[in-house]
């Protein structure tokens, strides 16, 4: 009988951790969302680029952390002054990136407006392409070539869209172009999420009709996640290489890795 008391009345406390486990990510999350925001708005203004790197990795890599992601990363080192190509699950792909290597990244240009979120975007070096102007894609090439020649990376999701991690899209090659017209490397990256005991999991992804709420809360109801990053040789480009080509090799490269 004093058995069964005891685990009767254990039950609450069991199903209370989960709920105090949610609730103080919830909160450590906003706390480190205004921090990011205090830091780009009163240290960036007076450090240098290189300072801003440093500062946006170990923001990504304590994101990572209090939300219960993992990060492991396989495969080869991620090389200055690459293209990086990567499949798109979910919005904290751009986190799992930058708190390994951090990158510059190629978004549509309405992300720019985002209360917050654009202006945080901009000040960290994305890049945002108007879509169907020729004129601004050669903008857009010019910033690219200009990263990349700076030894910088710079980061495209050429599915254009997001999955549920369990395959891959066709790749837009026009993405791929900035990095052939300046003569530098495209290093494919695999991303994939995965459960605390290596299984496949979708908890992060942030597809289909799902509210960037949502996802938050999924990711956040588990308590780890394994982002899991392997990147594979960057292969070189030049003058007479096809961005059609290019990105088929590249996306067959991700797939094999995943």
């Amino acid at each position: 009988m004093n058995t069964a008391a005891a685990a009767a009345a254990d039950l609450p406390r069991r199903a209370a951790s989960p709920r105090l486990l949610r609730g103080w990510r919830y909160v450590r999350l906003t706390s480190h969302i205004i921090r990011g925001v205090l830091t780009v708005a009163l240290v960036y203004p007076f450090s240098a680029e290189p300072t801003h790197r440093r500062l946006r990795q170990r923001w990504s890599q304590g994101l990572l952390r209090l939300l219960g992601i993992r990060l492991q990363a396989e495969g080869v080192p991620i090389e200055p002054g690459c293209m990086l190509v990567a499949n798109h699950i979910s919005w904290v792909d751009i986190f799992v990136i930058n708190a390994l290597a951090p990158a510059s990244f190629v978004s549509k240009a309405e992300v720019r407006n985002w209360p917050i979120i654009g202006w945080l975007a901009a000040k960290n070096g994305t890049i945002f392409l108007r879509r169907g102007s020729r004129g601004h894609a050669k903008i857009i090439n010019d910033e690219t070539a200009a990263l990349l020649d700076a030894g910088r990376n710079v980061a495209i999701f050429p599915e254009g869209t997001t999955t549920d991690g369990s395959h891959v899209l066709n790749f837009h090659a026009a993405l791929l172009q900035p990095a052939i017209a300046a003569g530098h490397a495209v290093q494919p990256v695999a991303l994939s999420y995965h459960a605390a005991d290596g299984s496949f999991s979708r908890a992060a992804a942030y597809d289909g009709d799902l509210s960037l709420g949502q996802c938050i809360a999924n990711i956040i109801a588990e308590r780890e996640i394994i982002a899991r990053v392997q990147a594979e040789k960057p292969m070189p480009t030049g003058e007479g290489t096809d961005r059609r080509t290019l990105a088929k090799s590249a996306r067959e490269a991700i797939v094999g890795l995943l």
